[in-house]
Formats: C-alpha cells, structure tokens, sequence
C-alpha cells in the first residue's frame, strides 16, 4: 500500500497552529487535561495528577532512560502518562518501538500515541512514534480492560507494549484515556478508552492501513478508544 500523508492532531500549542477543523476540536477535547498522570496495571480510569506535564517529562533523554527503567520501588509497575509530545520533553528517537513484521524483542522505554487523520481516513485516529497505525479488536473488552489476542494472533497484531516505569507521551490524546493492562504473557500493554492497543504487521511504512476492517473486527483506534472508521 502506498504510504499515506498523515496531518498530526497534536498538543496544544500545534493545535493552535493548525487550520483543520475536525483537529481543533479533538485537540480541544485533549487539552482539558493539560496535567499527566501516574497509572498501574489495570489502570484504565484514573483521574489526571495535578502535576503539570513539564514535571512529569524528563528534560533530557538519558532522564528519560533512566525514569522509564527504574520505576518507583521494587516491584512497582507504575507508567507515567505525559501530556506532551516525546520531541518537547528533549527525546528523540523511537524509544525502541520497531516497525512492520519486526519481532518487538524487549518492550519499548517509551511510547508515543499521536492523533492524526488520513487521505483515507479522514476520522482522527491513533498512530506510534514510527508513524504505524495502531488498532483495537472487537473481540476484546474494555470494561473491563482484555486482551483476546495472543499467541499467533499477536504475532499478526503485535501488541502496544511498554517497560514498566516507561512513560507514555502523547498527542491529541486526552491523559484520562490512556492506561495498561498485564497482558497473559505478563507484558504491559497500553489501552485506550479500556481498549488495547495493537499495531499489525502488515503495515510497513507510514501511513499504512492495511489493517483497517480486517476480519470485521480490527480497525483503526481513534483518540479515545473508538473505531475510527470512514
């Protein structure tokens, strides 16, 4: 599939930039929360801190590193959800997040989720760091928060993974709709709206949407967890 152009829905201060109506409003809807927050394994519903975002956001990649590996004591699976992009807490990269069919060896030290919309579809939907769409499965369930897709199935929609003690940047997207799951793997995978988070692995460059429709129960995951459909 030829690689899409994509329009982020992206922070407050871009959203002020842009001219595209449906982006103002959904970036509307995100900015009510201009604080991060701090969520556990089978957080999908936790109230934004009173933290703002700069607190949250490390001011250098190598803080970055080391707040998304170390955690907040033994044992604790704390993710720190930030209201900002990756690139203005300082960091740059992919933060470990691979691409297409690439097996995902360990859990990324960061995610970014990032609203866009598409020359196909014009819906405001979810994309990582490397420009993938991301997907929800309506075999799943959001309350509560359950993966149904594993072993094989996962291969084929790899799941939205993060390090525990990671954090979670984001664009367009509202903190209060973001949280993680343990999925039956004992990774952690990040929700949307109680829904899981996939990417598929037959999407190989940006903008791709191969996944759309798949089955009738795969599609693309909008800003709050709702199928994002044309």
């Amino acid at each position: 599939m030829t690689p899409l152009l994509t329009r982020p829905l992206s922070s407050q201060s871009t959203a002020r930039r842009t001219a595209v109506a449906t982006l103002l409003v959904l970036c509307g809807v995100a900015s009510l929360s201009a604080c991060g927050k701090t969520i556990s394994i089978g957080d999908t519903s936790s109230p934004a801190s009173s933290a703002p975002a700069s607190s949250a956001a490390p001011s250098s990649p190598s803080a970055s590193a080391s707040a998304a590996t170390s955690g907040q004591g033994a044992g604790n699976s704390a993710l720190q959800v930030v209201d900002t992009t990756a690139k203005d807490a300082g960091l740059s990269g992919t933060g470990g997040t691979v691409v297409g069919a690439a097996v995902q060896e360990a859990p990324p030290k960061w995610v970014q989720l990032s609203a866009v919309t598409s020359t196909t579809l014009s819906s405001p939907h979810l994309i990582n760091i490397n420009q993938a769409a991301l997907y929800r499965f309506d075999n799943d369930t959001a309350s509560p928060s359950k993966s149904a897709c594993n072993d094989a199935c996962a291969v084929k929609w790899p799941p939205v993974t993060i390090q525990e003690g990671g954090n979670v940047y984001l664009a367009g997207v509202n903190p209060k709709d973001v949280g993680a799951i343990r999925r039956e793997d004992g990774q952690v995978q990040i929700t949307v709206g109680g829904w899981p988070v996939y990417r598929f692995s037959g999407d190989t460059g940006p903008g791709d949407l191969n996944g759309q429709g798949v089955g009738g129960t795969w599609f693309a995951v909008g800003p709050t967890g709702d199928k994002a459909t044309s």
